[in-house]
């Protein structure tokens, strides 16, 4: 190629545009925090799985998964998410007085 059609070639080319008010990645985005819920001995597998379905809307097999890995390891990270969505989650799962904790990424 000579040098004035690479020139004109990369000109023609789109130049990215990157809009200052959008962010890749910062505190608040993405699953930059997540609710861990820890093991307790005041309720049973049906009531936390019930709680965790209705905190988390997942499906049945995937709230049993999390309460027994609650009840085998003492601890599971139930959600990911913003803050203000993990405090939504959290709130609802203490409705029943489940320990939890919201943790950074």
């Amino acid at each position: 190629m000579n040098s004035s059609l690479a020139t004109r070639w990369q000109l023609s080319l789109p130049t990215p545009v990157t809009n200052p008010t959008e962010q890749s990645s910062g505190p608040d985005l993405l699953d930059a925090y997540r609710v861990v819920l820890f093991n307790d001995e005041e309720h049973s597998f049906d009531e936390v799985i019930e709680q965790i379905i209705k905190a988390v809307r997942c499906s049945r097999q995937k709230a049993e998964k999390h309460t027994w890995e609650v009840h085998t390891r003492g601890r599971s990270i139930v959600f990911a998410g913003t803050m203000f969505l993990c405090l939504r989650v959290s709130s609802i799962l203490e409705e029943i007085a489940l320990k939890t904790e919201i943790q950074t990424g």
